[in-house]
């Protein structure tokens, strides 16, 4: 600050180094890399802008950006070669081979099977909480009733639970099994009480037990989309909006999760879970744009199973109704869907109902196996002399 040169004090100084730490630094990277990458022939998403996608002939690749860390894949390695040495001869970056670890996920394979970890991240978030030693528990959130934003004394250390609600909510990135929890608990980040910390510590030492769980990705015969959704109608005692959650599987493999309170109050149960229908398939609608991107157009409708007879019946009936005037826009927007042959909804018993896990506190049983329907396990165990 301050510098000027005796022989040239109406220049300025020419700083060859990062622009990190200025405002328009990461706008001004994002920029110059798209530019060169759209050169060199690939196509930004619509969907994501951070996916750009190659197609040339029978030649694929798709790359995904976050700041400076990137993701590469292509059909092949010569392929993989020459984008690479296009890449460094622009921007100075280094060749990590195979994915193994990227924005605190570890990717571990084992054969045709890969599993998405964030062991270590979940044991630094144990750590901060100082419950290294704590009991295990068998479920994240347990069966009774929601917590209200009233619920007892304050918590003397909001800050802390701030900090561990937020690490948490990172982690469901590979935990769907805790994300109705993270929801409950971080909807009370404002004003948290001593009911709303334990309810937190319970997820940690339901962490503790379950530390090296992850998801697990296995390659899959099927090409097509289905999706569970479910909704608790009223469950928020202080504004009795709704709780709606669903889980979309590409295949056998899922691929997207929500827990979420509806943005409205219902004026029933059916209306509750048409609107949950109504986001998910949104969410569909999402996924199948990106798929044509990446050049695997779907081929059949998606599948969306609710456990709601109304519900069904208002995403195919074309009748208004009097009771259903508020919701106009969702039932249109729905039943276009479904009249396009893109979607169709069907009924699932309660019992198979795999949503249920992101709308409210399950026993055991329960829990576990839809756990395990979520594709969250352990680890594959390694065996010796293999």
């Amino acid at each position: 600050m301050g510098f000027r040169h005796r022989e040239y004090p109406d220049h300025v100084c020419l700083l060859k180094k990062s622009l990190y730490g200025l405002k328009q630094a990461p706008r001004a990277w994002y920029q110059r890399f798209t530019d060169f990458v759209l050169s060199i022939g690939f196509r930004q998403s619509r969907c994501d802008n951070s996916l750009f996608t190659y197609h040339h002939g029978s030649a694929t690749a798709y790359l995904l950006l976050y700041v400076d860390d990137i993701i590469l894949t292509t059909s092949s390695d010569s392929l993989r070669r020459d984008l690479m040495r296009s890449l460094s001869g622009e921007f100075a970056m280094k060749d990590l081979g195979p994915l193994s670890y990227f924005l605190g996920i570890s990717v571990t394979r084992a054969g045709d099977r890969m599993v998405l970890s964030q062991a270590s991240y979940a044991q630094d978030i144990i750590a901060r909480a100082s419950m290294q030693s704590c009991n295990p528990v068998a479920t994240p959130v347990d069966t009774s009733p929601k917590l209200g934003s009233d619920s007892g004394p304050e918590y003397d250390n909001p800050t802390l639970y701030r900090s561990l609600a937020g690490a948490l909510q990172y982690l469901t990135f590979t935990r769907p099994d805790i994300t109705y929890a993270v929801q409950q608990v971080c909807m009370h980040m404002h004003s948290p009480r001593v009911s709303h910390w334990h309810a937190l510590k319970r997820i940690i030492r339901y962490l503790q037990g379950t530390v090296a769980f992850g998801l697990t990705l296995d390659r899959s015969s099927s090409s097509a989309l289905r999706a569970y959704t479910d909704a608790d109608w009223a469950g928020c005692p202080d504004t009795r909006r709704s709780t709606s959650g669903y889980c979309v599987y590409y295949g056998s493999n899922l691929v997207a999760w929500s827990s979420k309170r509806q943005s409205t109050i219902s004026r029933s149960s059916a209306e509750a879970e048409y609107r949950g229908v109504a986001n998910v398939v949104a969410e569909l609608c999402w996924l199948h744009n990106l798929l044509l991107e990446l050049n695997r157009p779907l081929s059949h409708a998606s599948l969306v199973y609710c456990d709601n007879i109304s519900a069904i019946y208002l995403s195919g009936n074309p009748v208004q109704h009097q009771r259903t005037k508020h919701i106009e826009l969702d039932i249109h927007f729905v039943r276009e869907q479904v009249h396009r042959g893109l979607v169709r909804i069907l009924h699932v018993p309660s019992r198979f109902q795999v949503a249920d896990i992101f709308t409210k506190g399950l026993p055991r049983v329960l829990f576990e196996d839809f756990r395990s329907s979520l594709s969250v396990r352990p680890p594959p165990a390694s065996t010796a002399g293999v």
